[in-house]
């Protein structure tokens, strides 16, 4: 009789703790299940029913009568209007542009601002969060910043005039022609700091012993940085093509604040096209067909990043 009443206590031990340690496993579920579902909900349930919606003739309401993939033959027969260009064409021009310029500038002037501050210079505790502070500001703020800066009567030119000398011009963000490397300039500023964070940790976790190895060999500077440094860094240019091309994609905020979408529209972006036909000229199919073709080319560009990395964790 007391071996059996022994045994009971310790049998409701072991289950007091069996029932402790499933909760305590089941707590980073129950804590995590409210975002994930709205997640689930809000992001990608909002990504199927905007696909749904550009099969359709939805106009300034949704409509649920699938039409086919009219809204995309709209965009296709818009994408070669260019005589005169039409607000597709304008759209995905300036992001050819704007993509190229934003991200090649970013990069390069990102590893060069990193390879200056790894001289360990004087001051690179300032420079650095000087560098850094732009990305901290929203696109609204960047862009009604620069506005003022660019605008003839109120910014640069206005203020060289003032200083005599009144044979220069600047119009940029008046002139049509010239109106989208005037978002160039703006985003270029903000995000070439956060680059040279990325690539300034990258040099920083570079083995010095390579360094010394390929100096004690003859190599020059130059050699140096082309054929070991540069090279070794290639994951950090890929993480920092993924960011920049992800942001110029969806820009929006920064066109808007800075240009207002231009004059006619010149400043226009695959983002601005999709807003002004779902809010404005109440054609939901095909603001919503630009926002798929925009989904898609994000996808694009950040599957194979995502497949890579999961393979070399795997291996």
């Amino acid at each position: 009789m007391s071996s059996v009443a022994t045994t009971e206590p310790a049998i409701a031990r072991g289950t007091r703790a069996s029932i402790r340690g499933r909760m305590q496993d089941a707590l980073p579920k129950i804590v995590l299940a409210p975002s994930f579902a709205i997640t689930v909900i809000f992001v990608y349930g909002f990504i199927l029913w905007t696909i749904y919606l550009s099969f359709t003739n939805s106009k300034t309401f949704p409509s649920y009568a699938i039409t086919g993939a009219r809204s995309y033959q709209r965009l296709w027969r818009w994408t070669f209007e260019s005589d005169p260009p039409s607000s597709w064409y304008t759209s995905i021009t300036n992001m050819g542009i704007f993509g190229v310029l934003y991200i090649g500038i970013c990069l390069a002037l990102g590893l060069l601002l990193a390879i200056l501050l790894d001289q360990k210079i004087r001051g690179e505790g300032i420079l650095r969060p000087i560098f850094l502070y732009p990305m901290a500001l929203s696109f609204i703020v960047t862009g009604v910043a620069w506005k003022w800066f660019l605008d003839p009567g109120l910014g640069l030119e206005q203020t060289l005039h003032q200083l005599g000398w009144t044979s220069f011009h600047f119009d940029w963000i008046k002139n049509k022609d010239f109106v989208i490397y005037t978002v160039v300039i703006a985003g270029v500023w903000q995000a070439s700091g956060f680059v040279m964070a990325m690539f300034l940790a990258g040099l920083r976790g570079i083995d010095g012993e390579i360094m010394k190895a390929a100096q004690i060999d003859g190599a020059t500077t130059v050699q140096l940085y082309r054929r070991i440094i540069i090279p070794l860094l290639r994951p950090i240019f890929l993480s920092a093509f993924i960011v920049l091309a992800h942001m110029a994609i969806k820009s929006y905020d920064l066109v808007v604040a800075l240009t207002s979408g231009g004059p006619g529209g010149s400043a226009w972006l695959p983002s601005n096209f999709m807003y002004e036909y779902t809010f404005k000229r109440n054609e939901m199919a095909v603001g919503s067909a630009s926002a798929v073709i925009m989904l898609m080319t994000i996808s694009a560009i950040i599957v194979p990043y995502l497949y890579s990395e999961l393979k070399e964790k795997g291996r």
